[in-house]
């Protein structure tokens, strides 16, 4: 192997972990907007509030895209294992 091949590898595998995390991040986003406007409407303003919220949020988007994102691993997995 090569110093090209492996660092084509390094930037293809730090490229799909990037690509599998949006959805998560995503949600944690969505979700921290949400529970911010929320506490400047009701003038709430503690700081751990949003913890939960986001959390219970990013482990929903998991559960739901784990089959998705288990594809793309084995995906790349069968790739690097198979030398292509």
């Amino acid at each position: 192997m090569t110093v090209e091949q492996a660092v084509d590898i390094v930037r293809e595998a730090l490229g799909l972990v990037l690509f599998l995390s949006m959805p998560v991040l995503g949600a944690a986003l969505i979700v921290g907007l949400i529970v911010s406007i929320a506490q400047a409407v009701t003038q709430i303003q503690e700081q751990t509030l949003s913890f939960v919220p986001k959390i219970l949020g990013m482990c929903i988007m998991a559960i739901f895209m784990f089959p998705w994102i288990a594809i793309r691993i084995m995906e790349f997995s069968a790739r690097m294992f198979s030398g292509g």
